[in-house]
């Protein structure tokens, strides 16, 4: 049994194919935050994947956690503030205006404090190599300490931060999913939370040149969101 920081978007998707398919998790314990973002669009998404999953075989239980009354002391940025998404590619300094103040750290200490509650010995969250660029807390550092922090936290129920993908980039994270079938027609990662992704915030470009890479095209997209989104990847990559 485990616990499972579930945003719905890409990474956290094949997660839990991963964790369900890979590892044979028996009962996964999915936990969707509502922190007041920008993209709430993300939540509408992760109760969809959720219910394909089940059908799919996988035994998850997901709770919608809604911390939104935080957003007053961590409204700074361009997803919990009022500053505009940057349109650059994902690992340019400005992508620094969509960090959350401590936003996996909340997140985590949740987390933690559930499965302490429920028996679960692990906590899981997608961070993973594309992002060390600007968000320090899905470092390789971060997770070593929020890790020993929650152990000694919890010395008498321990419980450990994991972070399987934190050596994988996201072209390798979707080359893992396709060959899982996870249903990347259903995740949500635009930044801008519309009805359709913007195609050229650094999360979408980050997502279009992972599909790429992996001679696909994102199912997300219609055949004309795909072609242009494309074409914002080659102008923002020069």
């Amino acid at each position: 049994m485990s616990v499972l920081i579930f945003s719905g978007g890409l990474d956290s998707t094949t997660l839990l194919w991963f964790l369900a398919k890979v590892e044979k998790h028996r009962r996964i314990h999915a936990l969707t935050f509502n922190y007041g973002q920008r993209h709430l669009k993300e939540i509408e998404h992760a109760r969809k994947i959720v219910e394909f999953a089940r059908n799919d075989g996988i035994d998850v239980e997901h709770k919608i956690v809604n911390i939104s009354s935080i957003k007053d002391l961590i409204s700074v940025g361009a997803l919990a503030g009022n500053e505009e998404v940057p349109k650059a590619h994902y690992e340019d300094v400005a992508q620094r205006a969509t960090i959350v103040p401590n936003r996996n750290m909340i997140l985590l200490s949740i987390a933690v404090g559930y499965a302490v509650k429920i028996g679960a010995n692990a906590v899981y969250y997608s961070a993973h190599r594309g992002d060390y660029a600007n968000y320090p807390d899905c470092r390789k550092e971060f997770v070593k300490a929020m890790d020993t922090a929650v152990y000694l936290a919890n010395i008498f129920t321990p419980v450990e931060i994991r972070a399987p993908f934190i050596d994988m980039d996201k072209a390798e994270i979707v080359r893992l999913g396709l060959k899982l079938g996870v249903p990347y027609e259903l995740t949500w990662t635009c930044y801008e939370g519309r009805e359709r992704p913007c195609l050229s915030c650094g999360a979408c470009i980050e997502r279009t040149e992972a599909f790429l890479l992996n001679g696909v095209k994102d199912p997300l997209l219609s055949d004309d969101e795909w072609e242009k989104a494309v074409k914002i990847y080659e102008r923002m990559k020069k």
